[in-house]
């Protein structure tokens, strides 16, 4: 076995395998009318300029991080979750075209696949469910007790060790945003790709380090696959 043969895949959710559509931002406007901004101007245009950036993120940091309390910063994440459920409710959740089948495939070919996501578990849970991806991973994670969200690491080290691969230089991860590689570098992923399905483009996602641009998950599976045995992902 070649010394960074990918055993783990660590993948994003919205706008990696599942389509945001929007859903983000449609959700954050019912955040951001709980903690008390205005309809429309600068303060809430900058607020939603924000939440673009910091896409991938934990949204309960990102609420901390626009918000002056603590307090307003927990009333926008409820809203924000309560909206997003609804919009999961209502049908507006859909996958990638491929991406079930592309987890599969990894998950075929020997490489653990954990999901993670910046949403809360309890989110994340109702969106897999929507899906009927119940039992598509090896794992899904999401930030919590212990656990930060992008940009740190804690999300693929923590998968590594659930499910005890050999060492960071074993895993590969994906992402649409300047968050999930970030992440990924600094865990020390072998594979930090970017995918082009969701929030951030081709040059955003170069300045952030990704070491791979793919169009979906599906070029992400068959970059994967064929060069495990020699450990070479170019």
């Amino acid at each position: 076995m070649a010394n960074n043969d990918i055993q783990l895949a660590v993948i994003d959710m919205a706008g990696t395998t599942v389509a945001d559509d929007g859903l983000v931002v449609q959700a954050f406007e019912a955040a951001a009318t709980a903690a008390g901004l205005r309809p429309s101007g600068e303060e809430r245009e900058r607020a939603r300029r924000y939440v673009l950036d910091t896409m991938g993120q934990s949204k309960i940091a990102v609420f901390r991080a626009l918000f002056e309390t603590e307090e307003l910063a927990q009333r926008a994440n409820l809203a924000f979750e309560q909206a997003y459920d609804e919009l999961i409710d209502t049908g507006n959740a859909r996958p990638i075209p491929g991406a079930a089948d592309a987890i599969t495939a990894l998950r075929q070919a020997g490489v653990k696949v954990a999901l993670t996501t910046g949403f809360s578990a309890a989110t994340q849970d109702k969106l897999l469910a929507a899906l009927g991806w119940q039992s598509l991973a090896d794992l899904t994670l999401a930030p919590g007790d212990g656990i930060r969200g992008r940009p740190y690491p804690d999300l693929i080290l923590t998968t590594l060790m659930r499910l005890q691969v050999d060492g960071v230089g074993n895993v590969a991860a994906l992402g649409d945003t300047s968050s999930d590689i970030h992440s990924a570098l600094r865990a020390g992923c072998t594979v930090a790709a970017g995918t082009l399905t969701g929030a951030h483009n081709a040059a955003q996602l170069r300045d952030a380090g990704a070491t791979h641009i793919v169009s979906t998950v599906t070029e992400f599976a068959d970059l994967i696959t064929p060069n495990r045995a020699t450990g070479r992902y170019s």
